[in-house]
């Protein structure tokens, strides 16, 4: 039997590992889209010819003051390239620096450094109009706009709801419970109270809150309800690649044009499979896809959608700044079993712990091994099954699959979804 070599990104090195072709019945990785190759050109189309409604410099008028909802450090957009062209086309219908200003979109991160802001959107930018951090707990910066028919009480924060337009950006991935990212979510979560976020969030439990699901998704559906209640005058969002370059942009009603991006996506980042698997070998990507297990938890999802209930998944994730909460590892130092970890998230459903659910509901179908410089101790406790490396979690998948499971591999484990035919 020839054995054929398979390298996987892990930390800032790889992981290489031999394995039987025959078994193998995918290599899944994202389809090769071409980069746009002027993406101010594309941003300047997209904003001029919307999906849904007016373009923009036929909305804002002069006298009128302009929000711009944009990105934290942790969901990449490419703000600093589109930023600087709608100050632009605003100027050029008449509208001054002075009356547009931006907030990050936050939910419930850490406020940012100016350091921080600068590089988000651009020392130019940074220096043309005013920028503002959101406290999602701070109640006094929200005004209350009213509770969709799910239950949530709806609160904006009063930077964004006192502008005349709110503009919308970010970029548009798959979400493990909202469906996707992008599109309504720069509002809620991103600048909304955290009590907001909270009930919203608690929709989770529902079976039809999945990866890749908009339509009967109650996360997404609470959503957009909640933003129509202060709805936003326009949308702008980039789809990107591995290497963050721009593959496309949508622009236009939040609604419309976010459901366009949605589906481009799904035919960049879903890949078809077959059949599942008894075993998934998953990388992260490397570094720093697979600096915690709160990173960590977007490939498990992915890799969970290829797995066949009690299949295992062999996880490959350096997880060097450990758990990445100390709020799902105390969560999870509390209750020792998935069903625990559920009730406990069903009595006080808190952000943070709510990762804690996230990961363990994925074990109910399969057993995960972990290969990684964790403390195998901490591992247990987050009901992984560590391994020291490659060998090891193979030893342990074969002794209880059987020497020849079938297997599929993702070496872009955050990145591409599979779908089954």
């Amino acid at each position: 039997m020839t054995k054929k070599d398979y390298s996987f990104k892990y930390g800032g090195g790889k992981i290489n590992l031999s394995l039987n072709p025959a078994q193998v019945m995918g290599e899944l990785k994202i389809k090769d889209y071409p980069a746009l190759e002027d993406p101010e050109q594309a941003i300047l189309e997209a904003i001029r010819n919307p999906i849904g409604t007016k373009p923009l410099r036929d909305i804002v008028k002069p006298g009128e003051t302009v929000a711009f909802i944009v990105n934290d450090p942790t969901r990449v957009a490419n703000s600093h390239i589109f930023m600087p062209i709608l100050l632009d086309e605003l100027n050029a219908a008449g509208i001054p620096d002075k009356d547009m200003y931006i907030v990050f979109a936050l939910g419930t991160h850490r406020a940012m450094t100016d350091e921080e802001m600068i590089k988000e959107v651009g020392p130019a930018v940074a220096a043309r109009v005013r920028m503002y951090n959101t406290n999602c707990r701070d109640e006094s910066q929200f005004k209350y706009f009213g509770t969709t028919s799910r239950g949530t009480p709806v609160w904006f924060n009063k930077l964004v709801t006192e502008a005349d337009h709110i503009v919308c950006t970010g970029s548009v991935v798959h979400h493990f419970f909202a469906g996707f990212g992008g599109g309504r979510k720069a509002m809620l979560p991103g600048v909304a109270y955290y009590e907001t976020i909270r009930k919203n969030h608690s929709l989770m439990f529902d079976p039809d809150a999945v990866i890749g699901k908009l339509e009967g998704n109650p996360i997404y559906h609470d959503q957009v309800e909640g933003v129509e209640m202060c709805r936003p005058s326009f949308l702008i969002n980039t789809v990107l690649n591995e290497k963050k370059e721009i593959l496309k942009v949508f622009a236009g009603d939040f609604v419309a044009a976010h459901k366009e991006a949605c589906k481009f996506v799904d035919s960049v980042y879903g890949t078809e499979i077959d059949k599942r698997a008894d075993l998934v070998i998953a990388s992260c990507g490397g570094y720093p896809k697979d600096i915690n297990i709160y990173q960590l938890q977007k490939t498990m999802d992915n890799a969970w959608c290829a797995v066949k209930d009690g299949g295992i998944v062999i996880i490959l994730g350096e997880c060097r700044e450990g758990s990445g909460s100390a709020l799902y590892e105390k969560t999870m130092k509390e209750n020792n079993t998935p069903d625990k970890v559920e009730q406990a998230l069903r009595a006080d459903f808190q952000i943070g712990a709510h990762k804690a659910y996230a990961v363990t509901r994925l074990m109910k179908r399969a057993e995960f091994i972990l290969v990684s410089s964790l403390d195998p101790d901490l591992a247990r406790t987050l009901l992984f099954t560590p391994a020291r490396d490659i060998d090891e979690a193979l030893q342990i998948a074969y002794s209880k699959l059987g020497p020849n499971p079938d297997i599929i591999l993702m070496p872009q484990g955050s990145l591409t979804v599979p779908r089954s035919k």
